[in-house]
């Protein structure tokens, strides 16, 4: 009988995995047995983790008036959103100018002081200008993005040079 077998299948070989075979009928076995709770938390676990892992982490400083002109829009006043939510990107986001009109939700998620983020509020910004040449000069350079001051001032008490941040383009 082991001479009609192909030559990467010997008889230990089917050995083994009949017996593989047999544990997992024994596992689905007590699979039946699980409640409805048991099998939920393996999925709501699966759903939170992919929810939270499509957010980046990065830095974010903050800027004040002057506003404009800015690259993505000019004079133009109407590009700032009413909330005054809004922010300049940096280099890594700037994206050659397509990073114009984008909106990110953005969360801080630590500073060098304790208890200065705002843990549970997350903001929604859109991007009006280029951090790198923008009219006003941000608190500290080569952040992900700057943040105008409203916008720093909902998720940050007091007024950090950096915070680091976790952010997601909506």
């Amino acid at each position: 009988m082991e001479a009609s077998l192909s030559p990467y299948c010997s008889t230990k070989h089917l050995q083994v995995s009949s017996s593989f075979f047999a544990g997992s009928v024994l596992s689905s076995k007590s699979f039946i047995r699980m409640s409805n709770h048991q099998l939920l938390l393996p999925w709501l676990f699966l759903l939170f983790s992919f929810h939270f892992s499509q957010a980046d982490v990065g830095t974010a400083a903050t800027y004040t008036p002057p506003y404009i002109p800015t690259a993505c829009y000019g004079n133009l006043a109407s590009q700032f959103p009413s909330s005054n939510l809004f922010a300049a990107a940096g280099e890594g986001i700037w994206d050659n100018g397509a990073a114009c009109g984008r909106q990110y939700l953005i969360k801080c998620i630590s500073v060098a002081a304790p208890s200065t983020c705002i843990l549970d509020q997350t903001i929604q910004v859109k991007i009006v200008d280029r951090a790198q040449t923008s009219a006003s000069r941000p608190s500290r350079g080569g952040t992900t993005v700057v943040l105008s001051t409203t916008a720093f001032e909902s998720i940050v008490n007091g007024s950090p040079a950096t915070i680091n941040i976790e952010f997601q383009q909506v």
